[in-house]
């Protein structure tokens, strides 16, 4: 039977030091949330079996509209400090039990899917291991008053990242020793492990894997994010559905009262439909057809912002960003132009982008065709995406 393996990330902190007013985790960064990227690179991973976040009791509407659409465990209040944070990640993780635990920050969101399969790999291996750097500056050891007392070996140190990789029995019971120790002072959980006599091992990390802390710090990445995103592209999607009997249509995730219903295979929402061609479709990445066939029971009724929501992660799992939608619904009924800002605010959410990178257009054919005859409505859509260069 293969290994479980979870993700526990936590993202409990107010970062007060980003100089933002909303923990930095939920900030954007190149048009996404900070968090959002950090977990749809665990959703997105194939070795990965569970994603279990750990987020403040304060933060849980910032949190559902960053994180919309992800395939995620329900996230669990953290504690007073990380360590109790990851306490609370682990507990939750109980009534899974995974063999493997990796426990990440969320303000590190540029580690790499090849770190995630390294972690893995590593834990397999080994009790416990954690990524590493060598330390390239000279490390000096100073006094209360500031004075040099000892230059170190820097041959013999080493900077520590997450993802760590833990056998999740041994991390668990661990975190239960030291809080019935009253220690809750220990700054990562291999430093926890060690105390309690968890033989940890290093694997290569990566030194884009920083941890964004200061203001500076999110402006260096923006740019470098930004520079860094040189592939555009675009694509474009198309979907017509006809009415039928019902009293509603969705539009853009959005439920609209209406004289009839819309005749489909899931909710038949044209509009989430043809976004995710688009960005499918910028992606080379095949059709929504193809990733979710109707002949395929499972999606009969299902919600279309699942749809939207798996492109997008897609999107991210290579590195990519969106940069804007751009959605045209034909109809002569039902009146788009009431809906207009909540099917802007419901696409972002799914998405998991500014509203700001959202345009939501109606127009009618005039009384001509299918939609002016009133039997149904289509939608055209356009993303343009940026994805790193890749040289070819």
């Amino acid at each position: 039977m293969a290994e479980r393996v979870a993700a526990l990330v936590v993202a409990g902190g107010r970062g007060l030091r980003a100089g933002s007013q909303i923990p930095k985790q939920y900030r954007g960064l190149a048009g996404t949330p900070v968090i959002r990227t950090t977990l749809a690179l665990f959703t997105a991973h194939d070795e990965v079996d569970a994603v279990q976040p750990v987020i403040h009791a304060n933060d849980a509407d910032l949190f559902a509209q960053a994180t919309a659409g992800l395939a995620l465990l329900p996230p669990v209040p953290g504690g007073a400090t990380r360590q109790g944070s990851v306490r609370a990640g682990l507990e939750a993780l109980a009534s899974l039990a995974p063999d493997i635990v990796l426990v990440h920050d969320a303000a590190r969101p540029f580690a790499s899917a090849d770190l995630v399969s390294r972690a893995v790999a590593a834990a397999r291996a080994a009790q416990a291991a954690v990524p590493a750097l060598a330390v390239t500056d000279t490390i000096k050891q100073v006094d209360p008053a500031g004075r040099v007392t000892q230059t170190l070996d820097r041959s013999l140190l080493i900077s520590v990242q997450t993802p760590q990789a833990f056998h999740y029995p041994l991390l668990w019971e661990a975190h239960r020793r030291a809080a019935e120790a009253g220690r809750e002072d220990f700054t990562d959980d291999a430093a926890l492990a060690e105390w309690a006599g968890i033989e940890v091992s290093v694997f290569e990390g990566e030194p884009r894997n920083v941890k964004l802390t200061t203001e500076e710090d999110f402006a260096r990445a923006e740019a470098e994010r930004v520079a860094g995103l040189v592939d555009i592209r675009t694509g474009s999607g198309f979907d017509v559905h006809a009415f039928g009997d019902g009293d509603h249509v969705m539009l853009g995730g959005v439920r609209i009262p209406h004289a009839g219903g819309v005749v489909g295979h899931s909710d038949a929402d044209v509009a989430l439909h043809a976004l995710t061609d688009a960005v499918l479709g910028a992606l080379a990445d095949g059709d929504i057809g193809h990733h979710f066939p109707p002949s395929d029971p499972q999606w009969r009724g299902a919600s279309s912002d699942r749809f939207l929501a798996f492109a997008c992660e897609r999107l991210r799992a290579r590195g990519g960003s969106i940069a804007h939608l751009d959605l045209t619904i034909v109809c002569e009924a039902p009146r788009v132009g009431p809906h207009r800002d909540a099917m802007r605010a419901r696409i972002a959410a799914i998405a998991g982008i500014g509203v700001d990178r959202v345009a939501v257009k109606a127009t009618t054919s005039e009384r001509l065709g299918f939609t002016g005859r009133r039997e149904g409505l289509m939608a055209m859509a356009t993303a343009t995406i940026r994805l790193p260069w890749s040289g070819t």
